[in-house]
């Protein structure tokens, strides 16, 4: 597919933001073995059928709204917490409705209530530990330290208390972050509604699979997916900006992109092209691994090219599925392969065209602010 320039300067400005602004400063990524968070990038090349499958309504949040700096560990912390104090007592609402209610706010014929009920238990418990994360240094005469030592099945309760009585100051971020909080729960419940019957990243199968919710704070990876691209093009551009940030990231590559780009450039050319960063696979062509009759040879195809292409030093032994999507049955074969099945917890919806890179931006920052006490990224970058 070919880069407009208006979809690639979208795409840099995005990663530059995250990556200089907001100071990705607790950075650990080469040869990663552990993450934090994964935050999904994916701008271009996606199929139709992928951008349909997209929320109706796409969570939006202007982060300059907060008054306060979020560069630095306890200016992130303080609003941190007070957007898991928001955020909170907005999940437990949409907790409470109805099987009726949400198969006609999400537009779908079934859902599975187990599904979404294991979904909000871990989401609620993580909101009560981010807190008391980002609460190691509070002090007293802190709103947002209210809630300092409560259990977290009493967090919510706490937090619903202490959001009626924000300062008045802060009504607009408030209000702006409610309906944040609101659009995106919507989104992933859709997806635990659904699972595992139509799976996604919401939740793993098995012990081959991880999305960073079980690690230990401040440890995260920068990743792109799809590439590489077209020589002197977004992958090319990307790995400069990269490695002018002294940051380095896994580049999760389809077997077919990568296959065409060895018809441009030598194997010796490309391995210079990723230097030190890490290159995994996306399967072989971007189609859903777990409807795909040849999804084995996908993998195992990309996975033989890379290895014939790239020193070992350059790969990282990691699967991630287009669409999140892959066989429930699947573990046995990941195991035999010797990889893992790398999922993640932020999506950006930055392929989505109902969303501009400021905005973006914000959203990513308001989900960094809730999933974690530090920032933690992981971007999907596609062709």
């Amino acid at each position: 597919m070919m880069i407009n320039q208006n979809a690639l300067s979208r795409s840099h400005k995005v990663v530059y933001s995250l990556c200089t602004q907001h100071s990705l400063k607790s950075y650990q990524v080469m040869k990663p073995r552990l993450v934090k968070c994964f935050l999904l990038w994916g701008l271009l090349g996606l199929s139709t059928a992928a951008i349909s499958a997209g929320p109706t309504t796409v969570a939006q949040f202007d982060y300059r709204l907060w008054p306060e700096a979020i560069n630095n560990p306890a200016g992130f912390d303080k609003a941190s917490r007070a957007a898991l104090l928001v955020y909170a007592p907005v999940l437990e609402k949409l907790s409470k409705a109805s099987d009726a209610e949400l198969l006609a706010k999400f537009h779908i014929k079934s859902l599975s209530r187990a599904s979404i009920n294991d979904w909000m238990t871990q989401q609620l418990a993580m909101l009560g530990r981010n807190y008391q994360l980002a609460a190691t240094d509070c002090q007293a005469s802190d709103w947002t330290c209210a809630v300092v030592g409560v259990k977290p099945e009493n967090f919510v309760a706490q937090a619903r208390l202490i959001t009626a009585k924000i300062p008045v100051a802060l009504t607009a971020w408030q209000q702006q972050l409610s309906g944040f909080a609101g659009d995106y729960a919507s989104e992933q419940m859709r997806l635990a509604a659904l699972f595992p019957k139509v799976n996604s990243e919401v939740s793993v199968i098995n012990a081959q699979e991880f999305n960073g919710d079980e690690l230990a704070d401040r440890l995260f990876y920068l990743s792109f997916d799809d590439g590489p691209s077209a020589p002197k093009s977004t992958t090319d551009e990307l790995i400069t900006m990269l490695t002018a940030q002294q940051k380095s990231a896994v580049f999760f590559v389809l077997g077919e992109n990568f296959s065409s780009r060895l018809k441009k450039n030598s194997k010796d050319e490309l391995a210079k092209l990723y230097g030190q960063q890490c290159v995994a696979i996306h399967g072989y062509q971007h189609q859903s691994h777990a409807k795909w009759a040849d999804w084995q040879q996908s993998i195992q195809r990309t996975q033989v090219l890379i290895a014939s292409t790239l020193a070992d030093k350059q790969t990282v032994a990691l699967f991630r599925p287009p669409y999140g999507q892959r066989k429930v049955d699947s573990g046995a074969f990941f195991q035999r392969q010797g990889l893992r099945v790398a999922l993640w917890n932020l999506d950006s919806q930055d392929w989505n065209q109902k969303i501009s890179s400021d905005a973006i931006i914000g959203r990513m920052v308001a989900l960094m602010l809730i999933k974690t006490s530090w920032y933690c990224v992981i971007s999907r970058y596609s062709r």
